[in-house]
């Protein structure tokens, strides 16, 4: 660690209580919490690995306030996730044979059209489209096709993975916005599994940071979720169109830098 080692907690335990509380609400907190472990010198292989450690244990904590809730759809929830295990593993297995460059130039188009369709589509997420919902066997088959798919772009890249989840599920499943938060919860906390069991077994984990950083990301999430099942989908609106924008931001910057180098 290029910091002494109080120092580097005050750089991420901060920022990773931040990062645990958006995510929570919207996804994309992987956005605020791996720059903080590489702004306090902690090796980019070993920043990915606690990062994904941490921020395991925020999805379970919002996971569980949202399932006491009521927030999460059973039968979405569980097709989903069984499906996102795979993909992960899917996802990282594939970042040796994909190009990164061609998946920033597909985000940077899809990801400015996301955000104007929450914001200009306002009954996008609103209780009233989950009266509306889908039969049991598409529920299922949609929510499996998501966690698949998602999952498998969580194990290639994965920022915002939660976000997508979420906007896939308000959309395809027809869930209102907090149960879409919910129903993500669980769905990203499968698919975190994957990578950071896979991070463990490298030895990629620096654990005298991690420790640390999963009671900030627990404690993030804690109050994250819970305001999300408080205010609901005004909250959430408000809080994704931003998430949606700030990874917009930083794929073009990654392409940019990719593109000039």
């Amino acid at each position: 660690m290029a910091y002494p080692y109080h120092i580097t907690l005050l750089i991420v335990c901060p920022l990773v209580f931040l990062a645990a509380f958006v995510d929570s609400v919207a996804g994309g907190g992987g956005l605020i919490s791996l720059p903080s472990y590489l702004l306090a010198g902690i090796p980019i292989k070993l920043a990915y690995g606690s990062n994904k450690f941490a921020m395991t244990f925020a999805a379970t904590t919002a996971s569980i306030n949202y399932i006491r809730g009521g927030y999460v759809v059973p039968r979405a929830a569980i097709a989903g996730a069984l499906a996102a295990l795979p993909g992960a593993w899917l996802g990282t297995s594939l970042t040796v044979h994909l190009s990164e460059r061609a998946l920033h130039i597909a985000l940077m188009i899809l990801l400015p059209l996301a955000a104007a369709f929450v914001m200009f589509n306002r009954r996008f997420g609103e209780e009233k489209s989950a009266r509306e919902a889908l039969s049991p066997a598409r529920t299922i088959v949609f929510s499996a096709l998501i966690g698949l798919v998602v999952g498998a772009y969580d194990g290639f890249f994965g920022p915002g993975a939660g976000t997508f989840y979420m906007l896939l599920l308000a959309g395809f499943v027809r869930l209102d916005f907090v149960a879409a938060a919910g129903t993500a919860k669980v769905l990203n906390l499968a698919s975190g599994l994957a990578s950071a069991a896979t991070f463990f077994s490298e030895g990629s984990i620096l654990f005298p940071v991690a420790l640390p950083a999963m009671a900030s990301a627990i404690a993030g999430s804690f109050i994250g979720s819970r305001l999300a099942i408080k205010i609901g989908v005004k909250f959430i609106r408000a809080v994704l169109v931003i998430v949606v924008v700030l990874l917009f931001v930083k794929i073009a910057y990654d392409a940019l830098n990719e593109f000039i180098l």
